[in-house]
């Protein structure tokens, strides 16, 4: 494992960091300032902050240059990752599409795709969102009912996806869609590309418990997609999801390990809000939490290591989902633990506003599921890291 970034990579650093300095203002370091803001126009404050990204050059950072990208190692990446979350810039819009779509389209979509997709994805022109879940198909994404039937060039799409997230706000969505009537399982499905403001499209939103709506759900009426807006190839659509997955599967952990950092110190000044840093239990719940990050941290570097080394992270990704999961719930669980009876209360002191952090430990309930569960992560590292028998 290396822990060491080369001095073209620690001269990237500087040159972010002083970006960061000049562009971030200090009440965007606040989580008040962004929960007191109406959803709608956080989210634009969001996408503007993209588009200033893509304009000052930091945007593609380990995208090939050919795509607009600027050709950076997976160092700079990481480096990317922590800087902007220790500098508490906004979170990206348009997650779903840079991380997963981008670089599936990058490799196997049609020339054609690579145009029209990849540009106006970096600039921040087109937002994604992704339709894979169903009610019905969640865990089990290959029970997906959604179909597609060809009527001359064009699928006429009928069915409904469920916690999609950005749907409200998404232009465009890559969907699974069961093309081939009468298939089974993970046959006869194919990715679609479909314009969210399409005819037959329509996307509600989903309020949840802390009170955020960044879910939706999306119903297709017939709605006509092309049969060039297929990613992948008619009926290939399983093995480009599978594609997709496993950009987001080869994640290191340093971005989440950055951000939980951030909210440990966050926890800790509460702890001294409420004049509890002298209790020796809550002092041993935060040592554990500490020492679970600073776990998290070095498996995070071996796994950058590895990427930086082209080694296939395989099934070894699974370990740090978990990892990464189970570290921002024990965090939270401390916090709502430093709260007691009072977490459940919208303000549980009048001097001291928390909704933003009570949203995040609410959230946090949610980590072990998205992304691949728990128990199927854990079965994919027994039987194929493990060696264990089925």
């Amino acid at each position: 494992m290396d822990l060491t970034f080369t001095p073209e990579e620690e001269q990237f650093r500087a040159e972010l960091r002083a970006w960061l300095a000049d562009n971030v203002p200090p009440r965007w370091r606040s989580r008040s300032f962004w929960s007191a803001m109406p959803e709608a126009a956080a989210f634009e404050l969001r996408r503007d902050w993209e588009r200033r990204k893509y304009d000052a050059g930091f945007a593609g950072i380990s995208w090939p240059r050919e795509y607009g990208g600027r050709g950076g190692t997976p160092g700079m990446q990481a480096i990317y990752d922590e800087e902007t979350q220790r500098a508490g810039a906004p979170h990206t819009v348009n997650a779903l599409g840079l991380a997963f779509l981008a670089p599936t389209v990058m490799a196997i979509g049609t020339d054609e795709q690579k145009r029209d997709i990849i540009g106006p994805m970096l600039r921040n022109e087109v937002i994604w969102c992704q339709g894979f879940s169903e009610p019905g198909a969640g865990s089990d994404l290959a029970a997906l009912r959604t179909g597609g039937v060809l009527d001359g060039d064009e699928f006429v799409v009928n069915g409904q996806k469920v916690w999609t997230t950005n749907a409200v706000y998404a232009d465009k969505i890559f969907a699974l869609v069961r093309t081939e009537p009468g298939s089974q399982r993970h046959s006869g499905i194919s990715m679609l590309l479909i314009d969210m403001r399409s005819d037959g499209v329509q996307a509600r939103p989903l309020r949840q418990i802390s009170g955020a709506s960044e879910f939706g759900e999306v119903f297709f009426t017939d709605a006509r997609v092309k049969v060039g807006d297929c990613l992948g190839g008619v009926g290939n659509g399983w093995s480009t999801a599978m594609l997709l997955l496993s950009f987001e599967r080869g994640a290191s952990g340093i971005v989440q390990y950055t951000a939980m950092r951030r909210q440990f110190d966050e926890i800790v000044a509460t702890a001294a809000t409420f004049g509890r840093t002298g209790d020796p239990i809550l002092r041993q719940q935060l040592a554990s939490r500490m020492v679970e990050l600073e776990c998290l941290r070095y498996r995070s570097m071996h796994v950058l290591t590895q990427v930086e080394r082209g080694e296939d992270l395989g099934a070894g990704s699974s370990v740090t989902k978990l990892q990464w999961s189970h570290t921002h719930q024990d965090l939270w669980e401390t916090f709502d633990d430093l709260l007691g009876p009072e977490a459940t209360l919208a303000r549980p002191r009048p001097d001291t506003d928390l909704r933003a952090m009570q949203q995040e430990a609410m959230w946090s309930r949610s980590v072990t599921i998205w992304g691949g569960s728990s128990q199927v992560q854990r079965n994919i590292v027994a039987e194929r890291v493990l060696g264990l028998p089925r």
